[in-house]
């Protein structure tokens, strides 16, 4: 049978709305859209940048629990309100990203919160034995 289970972050949101920072269905990684909060206190920087980059560690957080890391990344979403913010965040994304070249889409949409300004979406393929 095929190992399922879900990976949580402590976000308050994955309680409120009902799902699961992560999925690992197999050799499968599948990581929900994930924002620049800080899920330990609740918190996200006005800064476009910085929610990068906390998206990142959110994100790595949650390969890490799921035994893979940014190298087994397979395809990413970024989905922002402003498209002028995503060229900033370029050097943050090719520093996780740069070496593995996923699949990647960028798309302009609304976020649920006006103060997030960048949500990233990943898909891992893990490497087993």
């Amino acid at each position: 049978m095929t190992e399922r289970r879900s990976i949580l972050s402590g976000s308050t949101f994955e309680e409120q709305i009902g799902y699961a920072r992560a999925v690992v269905d197999g050799d499968w990684v599948h990581v929900s859209g994930t924002t620049g909060f800080d899920y330990t206190t609740m918190t996200i920087s006005d800064n476009v940048v910085e929610q990068a980059e906390q998206c990142l560690r959110n994100i790595e957080a949650a390969l890490t629990e799921a035994e893979c890391t940014f190298a087994d990344v397979v395809r990413v979403r970024y989905l922002l309100p402003d498209r002028a913010d995503f060229e900033p965040c370029w050097p943050v994304l090719r520093r996780a990203f740069g070496e593995v070249r996923p699949a990647a889409t960028m798309l302009m949409c609304g976020l649920a919160d006006p103060r997030m300004k960048i949500e990233i979406e990943v898909y891992a393929r893990r490497i087993t034995a």
